[in-house]
């Protein structure tokens, strides 16, 4: 597989600087929302580099140190707890997704933004669905936003103990279903994502 073949159309199309956008942290009960943006050098090829979610937490912590060094640039961008329950997961995704952008020194022709939406990103973009697996920028985005949340997930975990988040990172598992029902909610979960919680 090309994992430039996407890239490559738009540097056909004359766009010099292209990013690539991932988020991580769209579905949990608790925690933020991360987005990363990311410029590689042109046709640089990662060994490993692939959609977060298929890699193992040791390959993406690897991986993400050698992103980082090899990026020409990249930027990472948050939205609170607070703006997730204050404007929607939707809207607070765009919001941390445009936070990365402007974290970027350079300013892209174009960005790929992995999903099929892209109403709320403030610069030239195009959407790919699967993106983190189709595309070198959006897999390796994919990765500094997904080791962003999940270390930071860790750190909440020792600040609110009892809920497991360094397990399961905030996500609706069983366990965490049954800390939250015995402890009640903490600070850091979202309150519009716990409003079927019996």
């Amino acid at each position: 597989m090309d994992f430039w073949a996407h890239e490559r159309e738009l540097f056909d199309r004359g766009f010099e600087v292209v990013a690539g956008v991932d988020e991580a942290g769209r579905g949990p009960l608790a925690g933020p929302v991360c987005a990363a943006a990311v410029i590689l050098p042109r046709f640089l090829e990662i060994p490993g580099l692939d959609d977060s979610k298929k890699l193992t937490e040791k390959k993406r912590e690897a991986l993400f140190d050698v992103i980082k060094a090899a990026a020409l640039d990249y930027g990472i961008g948050w939205a609170s707890v607070e703006e997730i329950d204050g404007l929607n997961i939707l809207n607070a995704t765009y919001l941390a997704m445009n936070r990365a952008l402007r974290a970027l020194k350079a300013v892209p022709d174009m960005t790929v933004i992995d999903g099929n939406r892209s109403a709320g990103i403030e610069v030239p973009c195009v959407t790919l669905v699967g993106g983190d697996g189709l595309s070198a920028n959006v897999a390796a985005a994919s990765v500094l936003a997904k080791v962003s949340r999940d270390r930071l997930m860790r750190e909440l975990a020792a600040q609110y103990p009892g809920y497991g988040f360094e397990k399961h990172k905030g996500y609706g598992t069983r366990a965490h279903y049954a800390a939250i029902r015995a402890l009640g909610p903490s600070p850091v979960h979202r309150t519009t994502f716990l409003r079927k919680l019996h």
